[in-house]
């Protein structure tokens, strides 16, 4: 069985990460969350002040300030997850409250904060063996990724998802702002001018809104098979 790259790629609140990660854990693969990156560039961002309560972004000093932004993973020894780090410091929980989810679109629209991260990925990505996903894994990080799955579902499903995810934290966000969020990042991930969401031509399409994750596992595992295999 050969190794290869898999790129799963879709809205958000979709599933992607979970999915990406038992996958990854199922087939003992490298799981890599882009989406945690832009995440965390994001909560720098708030932290230093360069984004602000009213979403505007000091471009100039995030610009400048790239270099010295690093992100990378390393596995949670209790639950053999990966955990997202923020120059040093585990932010994991930080990255997924509402703050964060609200303004990352905006930050993931900058062509040079998406230039800088692309190049971390595709290092991340080198060897193959890995699953990585996000919004543009399948057409830019990896174009010649030999599965590409791209995931959708309702935004009425997946706000609920998302809202029953953060009334398990604690968080009590309403359900309507939560879908206005889903909402809104789809608009800016399909509409933005730099790597926009979109399925690769090649992509196999996952709508999972009527699926369950027994149902979903097993479909991404004949995939997997399927393509190894050949």
């Amino acid at each position: 069985m050969k190794k290869i790259t898999i790129a799963i790629d879709g809205f958000s609140s979709c599933g992607k990460s979970t999915m990406a990660k038992d996958l990854a854990k199922s087939i003992n693969y490298i799981y890599i969350d882009s989406g945690a990156m832009y995440r965390a560039v994001t909560l720098y961002a708030i932290r230093q002040g360069l984004l602000t309560d009213k979403n505007e972004i000091n471009e100039q000093a995030l610009l400048q300030r790239m270099p010295q932004i690093k992100v990378n993973f390393r596995l949670d020894p209790t639950t053999g997850l990966p955990q997202t780090y923020l120059n040093g410091e585990n932010v994991e929980r930080d990255i997924r409250g509402m703050e964060v989810s609200s303004k990352v679109s905006l930050i993931a629209a900058l062509d040079f904060v998406r230039a800088a991260l692309v190049e971390m990925q595709q290092a991340m990505g080198k060897e193959k063996g890995i699953v990585m996903d996000g919004r543009d894994i399948g057409t830019v990080v990896f174009p010649d990724a030999e599965l590409k799955i791209f995931v959708t579902a309702r935004p009425e499903v997946r706000a609920k998802r998302r809202y029953d995810e953060l009334q398990a934290k604690g968080d009590k966000t309403p359900y309507e702002e939560i879908l206005k969020n889903v909402q809104e990042r789809d608009y800016i991930d399909q509409n933005r001018t730099v790597s926009p969401l979109r399925k690769a031509t090649d992509a196999l399409l996952l709508d999972n809104s009527e699926m369950t994750i027994a149902e979903q596992k097993a479909w991404l595992k004949e995939q997997f098979e399927r393509i190894a295999n050949e």
